[in-house]
Formats: structure tokens, C-alpha cells, sequence
């Protein structure tokens, strides 16, 4: 008998229930932009083998970045993962591992996942850091209600540097709440505009550093007038390997350092998935979202592991959880502690430097071109280019001579009017044979 879940009357049913009158309105949150009209223009079927070709086909198509100079940055970066690391992750007892129900059972799971808190608070010069979330967007959006709650207060204020998908994250989870957003236009080197939107209504200020056009921010004068009016400032880091090289967002004043965890142990993998890091000062833990592994002894004096706090909604009533995101990105979390620990503090410290170093050579080579300009005034290893012409025409124009020269500012925000700016990333993995590439195709195309 053929599997027919749902009739059209229990369609119809279900509908009047949740009151709506089509299955089109389920999806009215969701942009019309993001909506497929029709199906996609792909065969009805296909034998496996056609299915193999067909797919094999739309593959070559793509220029994947391990097969052409690469510059692209802007939120997820190509870094050099250790094959020690796959290895390790693919263990068994890593790889099986799962939410841990009967946590204290789970020794070795929860191990790891103190290794990786710790780490975290460690390198964002915080207090406390917990057990992972989804990404760094995620991550962002949850800080921003935790702040609410912390506060007590609804407005939060978007620095001018925020990536805007993660403003769009974190816009769309405020909408199922009360909070305002005052988002402040983008602007390569503009933070100091956040200070005036600082009120006594603020519950928080979202920075990110280095910002989306890879500008280093400095928080502390942020942070003091956020402070003085009661609010909370809540750090964003997309690019990670910076905080090898930079003075943490703990010691510039922050009260919430969310971050993308890529960068470290973890491939572009195509956008995903990747791992958000959580950390924040301890006197607000208990409004912080996810797990929290922590260490204890047991009967016999032992060391031991266990869920010291988990206020979810997996765990607790619904409208008490803190956060509704039920997992942690514990696999890529693992591929994360095991890189950074084969890292450790000197190897982090000289992979960060290589990168800001190999950037500033960069910048200096490109600034000289004509119809050229470097904009940002203080980087790591990404930086923004002003170009003659408009930057997505550019970077479709050389990645058809095999050279993925960055990402165009258009693409992350069409409505910024920011046409011309293209984002470039340098990390290890480019070459001096990738910088005469990306010269000489910049020098032809403009």
C-alpha cells in the first residue's frame, strides 16, 4: 500500500487549527526573495548513473577554492586544517558521540567539551564560554536576547561594521520579540557613531572586530560609554585567528563575545557546518544560552565531568529556556579544540602574525594599482579595495580566468550603495604565486 500521509481534508483540518486559510501563509515570514517560484529546472528522472553524470556535471562548473588563488573572506575563511585533525574527529568514540541525555555517563563527551569552554574563555578573554552553538550568527542573535533579559530593557544598537547576514539573523529572531533595533548604515571606519545611539533605554551594543570590511575596532571608549548608560557591549569575531593577535574583547571591556569558529579545525566545507562560540562575564551565566560542561570529583575523589548547566528547552519548560537551540556543533567543536591545542599559544600567536603579514604585503602591492584604493585603515588579514569599476563585474571577470579575487560588498548588502568595494582575505594558504594572479588579472581588468 502506497504511503499517503495527508489527505486534502486533513490538510484542511490542520490548517483551520493553526488558523491559517493556505499552505502558502505557514511561509509568510519567509522573503519573497528567498522563495522558489515553480520547481527547479532539473529533470522529472533519471536512472542513478544519469543522476551521477547530471550532478558531476553541475559540478565542474564551480571553481572551488583549493583549485585557484583564493581571496575570499567575509565571514568564513581557507585555512590550513592539520590532517591530524580529520583523523582524530573520525575516532569512533568522537565520531558516534551525541547529545549526552544521561550526561555523567558521557565522560569522555563531556571532557571535550570543557576542553573546548575553556579554550574559548581563554582566547576572548573571558570568564566563562559555553559547550558551542550553531554558528557565529546564532550566536549573535542569542546574545542579544540574553542581553534583553539581562537588562531588562528592548533597544539594541548594530554597529556600522556588523556583517549584515548576521544582522539579518539576529533582526529576524528579534522580530518574535520586543526588541528594537537601531541599526546605523554601513561604514568602513564609523563605530564612533554607536557612542550617540547609546541611551538609557540601551540593553546592548553589537560590535564586531575586525568588522565585516576587516577594520580592527578598538572597544574600550564603547564599552565605557555603553557601561555608564547601563547597557551591555557584545563583541562579534568572525575571523578567530585574529585573537592571536589582538588584545581580547574581555580585556577591551566586552560583557558577550560571540564568534565563528571556522577558521580553526574546520574546512569551508561549501558554508557549513560550522561552529559559534559563546563566552561571557560569569555573573551572567545564568542567562546564557546553551550547555555549560564543568569539572567536579566524584565519591572516590576522582576527577570527573558533568552538565553543570543546561537551560534549554530540551531540558526545562519551554518558557523558561533560555535559548531554543537544541544541539551544540559538537563534532566541529571537537575539530576546533584539537587544532587549537596542536596550535597552542605560540602556534597561534605565529599563525596570526603570518596572516596579518602576508595581508599588509598584499595591501601594499594592490594599493599601487590605478583605480585602486585600500580603505581600510587598520586590518588583520582582510581588508577592502575601492575599485574604478564596480566590484561584482570585476570578480566575475577574473573568476573567469581562475582567480577568486574576494567578495563584493554589493553581495552582502545591495542597498548599502557600497557598488565598488570588494573584500579581499589573505591567510597562509595564499601564495606569492596567488598574489602575482590576482595583480595582474586586477591590473587587466580595470
Amino acid at each position: 500500500m502506497r504511503y499517503l500521509p495527508l489527505s486534502d481534508a486533513e490538510r484542511g483540518e490542520m490548517m483551520k487549527t493553526i488558523g491559517v486559510s493556505s499552505i502558502d501563509e505557514i511561509f509568510s515570514d519567509v522573503p519573497e526573495s528567498a522563495r522558489l517560484d515553480g520547481l527547479i529546472d532539473l529533470p522529472r528522472q533519471k536512472s542513478e548513473m544519469e543522476v551521477e553524470r547530471a550532478l558531476r556535471k553541475l559540478s565542474n562548473m564551480s571553481l572551488s577554492a583549493g583549485e585557484a588563488p583564493f581571496f575570499c573572506g567575509a565571514g568564513a575563511y581557507r585555512h590550513h586544517v592539520p590532517a591530524s585533525v580529520d583523523h582524530i574527529i573520525q575516532r569512533s568514540e568522537f565520531l558516534t558521540a551525541y547529545t549526552p541525555y544521561q550526561p555523567e555517563i558521557s565522560q569522555g563527551t563531556l571532557q571535550t567539551l570543557f576542553e573546548f569552554q575553556t579554550q574559548v574563555a581563554l582566547l576572548t578573554g573571558m570568564e566563562v564560554a559555553n559547550a558551542s552553538m550553531y554558528d557565529g550568527s546564532t550566536s549573535t542573535a542569542e546574545a542579544v536576547l540574553m542581553a534583553a533579559r539581562v537588562t531588562r530593557r528592548n533597544k539594541c544598537v548594530f554597529a556600522p561594521g556588523l556583517h549584515p547576514h548576521y544582522a539579518e539573523a539576529t533582526q529576524m529572531l528579534a522580530r518574535t520579540t520586543d526588541i528594537d533595533i537601531t541599526e546605523i548604515p554601513s561604514a568602513i571606519d564609523a563605530d564612533a557613531q554607536v557612542i550617540d545611539q547609546i541611551d538609557d533605554e540601551t540593553a546592548c551594543v553589537v560590535v564586531q572586530t575586525p568588522n565585516v570590511f576587516g577594520t580592527l575596532v578598538d572597544l574600550e571608549l564603547i564599552a565605557k560609554a555603553a557601561h555608564e548608560k547601563g547597557a551591555l557591549v557584545i563583541a562579534v569575531v568572525t575571523e578567530v585567528v585574529s585573537l592571536g593577535a589582538v588584545k581580547s574583547p574581555g580585556e577591551m571591556g566586552a560583557d558577550i563575545v560571540t564568534a565563528e569558529g571556522q577558521s580553526i579545525g574546520n574546512p569551508l566545507t561549501f558554508g557549513g557546518p560550522y561552529v559559534g562560540l559563546f563566552a561571557c562575564r560569569e555573573k551572567f551565566v545564568r542567562q546564557m544560552p546553551g550547555r555549560l560542561a564543568g569539572e567536579t570529583v566524584d565519591a572516590d575523589g576522582n576527577r570527573g565531568f558533568v552538565l553543570t548547566l543546561s537551560t534549554r528547552e530540551q531540558h526545562i519548560r519551554r518558557g523558561r529556556a533560555t535559548s531554543n537551540i537544541c544541539t551544540n556543533a559538537g563534532l566541529c567543536a571537537l575539530a576546533w579544540t584539537i587544532h587549537m591545542t596542536l596550535l597552542g599559544e605560540k602556534g597561534l600567536r605565529e599563525l596570526a602574525t603570518l596572516n596579518h603579514r602576508r595581508a599588509r604585503q598584499l595591501a601594499e602591492r594592490l594599493g599601487k594599482l590605478d583605480g585602486v584604493e585600500v580603505v581600510t585603515p587598520r586590518f588583520f588579514n582582510e581588508f577592502a579595495l575601492r575599485l574604478a569599476k564596480p566590484a561584482a563585474g570585476v570578480v566575475e571577470t577574473l573568476a573567469a580566468q581562475n582567480v577568486l579575487a574576494g567578495v563584493p560588498f554589493s553581495r552582502l548588502d545591495p542597498n548599502a550603495g557600497l557598488h565598488d568595494i570588494l573584500l579581499v582575505a589573505v591567510t597562509e594558504t595564499v601564495t606569492d604565486d596567488d598574489f602575482d594572479a590576482l595583480e595582474n588579472a586586477l591590473k587587466g581588468a580595470l
